[in-house]
């Protein structure tokens, strides 16, 4: 097919030679098919390569984002199929399916289909995005989005505008209606079932989507009528017990869902305004979930004893680094379950308390009422602490309350939002925070990030150019003694390549030579340089680790670390 493809498209004057010799390569490179690779490169739109397929099979190209496609022919085709091979059925006229394919070649899924369902196959052509969409939008969550949707009279539904006055009581009648609630309940099982970390609900002026962030990826999931915006937003604020008057203001609350006789899964609901309404953020908190054993986070063997070491010693800080959603809260959960005995006293201060952990005392963050991170460290050193977390360092007044505990005898461990471990010091510094206070109570700084795992059910090996591997900071002679991997994408991932995600750790314990540096006024370069000259693994560096042992792929550790200079 690949040779006929491009000889059609040199023939017919739509591709130089030499831009078929360069798709060729990248398909030699990244697998797929021809016409897969000449649309990556942006040889060809998605559109032009479906009627160049339309002309070389001579079967019709389909639009399938302007096709009503009946429930009952969907129903037909098992999902298991339809995931496999790409494609989507989309009409039957008697004995005879009608079915929609991106490879119109493959005669593998026209047979299979023919055996799965008795029916006679007849095949048109359709672009790959329009394909998943409509396999997305019948096959998984949004086909019950469609037999929610039957249920509404939309034309009984109107759209309040800011201007308008809102009525609480039109609302909640509004979000009682069954369909409503249904459809709200199928977002939120619809995000623990793929494995989403936030789902977004966003208004905007000719647009309501939902999004989920999966691995640390957003992806549209739905869009539905517009004319249900506040029914849904009213919905998740009534279940997490908000005011549904209050539309000025940002609000936060927690859903909790009963998912079984023994699990349940917490949402927290943050409402902010916007110009065309409310947009709700909800995090998922799995406690089931949620990974305490050290040894499985992503740690080298030499990072995760120096962390150790730090953490069981008597007093000092321990600061863990990275930006949101960088897995900050699960590594220092972890660092208290493996401390956390009957012998000692553990208080936490956190904003918000995210999991529930037996035997430590938790503490959740009101701002408007004064009991703020300083606050609950000041009481808890009333309370006979033996370790002390605070969720965040943010200002003068909790850095020196969180040192002058951990100079007194107290193991502190908190986090701070920083790119690196070493401009942590720097940090600390402009907060206010003398160099030698600094310098004597930090046991160990550690940073992170989240990379994505490659899928184990479609992992395949990828040819990468040596260059490419000495680009990143792969060392020279370590080229050619590990192979690099990438994820082709199936139906266990969402045709994403990922599944999952591991961390990377930058974890620099403060020796008594970085102590002198940061005494003597150093700046980060130089403290990373000596860390490193000491063993510390930078960031990318345990990127390129996980590399080289097959856990996830170049694109990963050059989206989540820097190189080193």
């Amino acid at each position: 097919m690949s040779k006929k493809l491009g000889d059609l498209l040199v023939r017919d004057n739509l591709l130089a030679t030499h831009d078929l010799e360069k798709a060729k390569q990248d398909q030699r490179k990244n697998g797929g098919r021809l016409g897969e690779a000449l649309v990556r490169l942006g040889l060809l739109d998605e559109q032009q390569l479906v009627n160049i397929l339309s002309k070389q099979y001579g079967i019709p190209a389909v639009n399938l984002e302007n096709f009503e496609i009946d429930p009952e022919v969907v129903k037909l085709v098992p999902e298991d199929l339809v995931h496999k091979y790409r494609i989507m059925p989309i009409n039957r006229v008697g004995s005879t399916l009608i079915v929609a394919l991106e490879d119109p070649s493959n005669m593998f899924a026209v047979d299979d289909i023919k055996f799965m369902t008795g029916y006679n196959v007849e095949v048109v052509v359709a672009s790959a995005s329009s394909i998943k969409q409509a396999v997305d939008k019948h096959y998984d969550s949004s086909a019950t989005l469609l037999d929610v949707m039957s249920n509404f009279d939309l034309d009984d539904l109107e759209v309040v505008h800011e201007a308008d006055a809102v009525s609480t009581a039109d609302l909640e009648k509004a979000v009682d209606d069954a369909p409503v609630v249904k459809l709200v309940n199928l977002i939120l099982s619809d995000a623990i079932k793929k494995g989403a970390s936030d789902i977004h609900i966003e208004p905007y002026e000719k647009a309501f989507r939902v999004r989920y962030r999966i691995d640390g990826v957003m992806y549209e999931e739905m869009k539905p009528p517009m004319k249900l915006r506040n029914a849904i937003i009213s919905r998740l604020k009534i279940m997490a017990s908000l005011d549904i008057a209050e539309r000025r203001l940002p609000q936060d609350g927690r859903i909790k869902l009963k998912l079984s006789k023994d699990k349940d899964m917490d949402f927290r609901v943050s409402v902010l305004p916007t110009l065309f309404g409310e947009k709700i953020v909800l995090r998922l908190l799995d406690k089931s979930n949620l990974q305490l054993d050290m040894t499985k986070l992503g740690f080298e063997e030499g990072a995760l004893a120096a962390f150790k070491d730090a953490i069981h010693k008597p007093y000092g800080m321990v600061l863990v680094t990275g930006p949101t959603g960088s897995g900050k809260t699960t590594t220092l959960y972890s660092a208290l379950a493996e401390l956390n005995t009957l012998e000692t006293n553990i208080s936490t201060a956190e904003d918000p308390v995210e999991f529930n952990l037996m035997g430590i005392n938790q503490v959740q963050m009101h701002e408007e009422i004064g009991l703020n991170f300083a606050a609950s460290l000041r009481s808890f050193l009333r309370q006979d602490p033996d370790i002390i977390m605070v969720g965040e360092v943010r200002d003068f007044e909790t850095a020196e309350i969180a040192i002058k505990a951990a100079l007194t005898g107290h193991l502190v461990l908190s986090t701070l939002h920083t790119n690196d471990a070493p401009s942590t010091i720097n940090r600390l510094l402009n907060m206010g925070v003398e160099p030698f206070l600094v310098a004597s109570a930090t046991n160990l700084i550690l940073a992170q990030r989240l990379a994505r795992r490659i899928c184990e059910n479609c992992k395949a090996p990828l040819d990468v150019p040596a260059q490419a591997l000495l680009d990143i900071g792969v060392a020279e002679e370590a080229i050619g003694s590990f192979t690099c991997y990438q994820g082709t994408g199936c139906a266990l991932c969402s045709d994403t390549g990922y599944k999952g995600r591991i961390a990377l750790y930058e974890v620099m314990p403060i020796t008594d030579s970085l102590k002198e540096l940061i005494l003597n006024g150093a700046s980060s370069m130089e403290l990373k340089e000596l860390a490193i000259a000491e063993g510390m693994k930078s960031l990318r560096m345990s990127g390129i680790t996980k590399l080289m042992a097959g856990t996830t792929t170049v694109a990963e550790v050059v989206r989540t670390s820097v190189k080193d200079n």
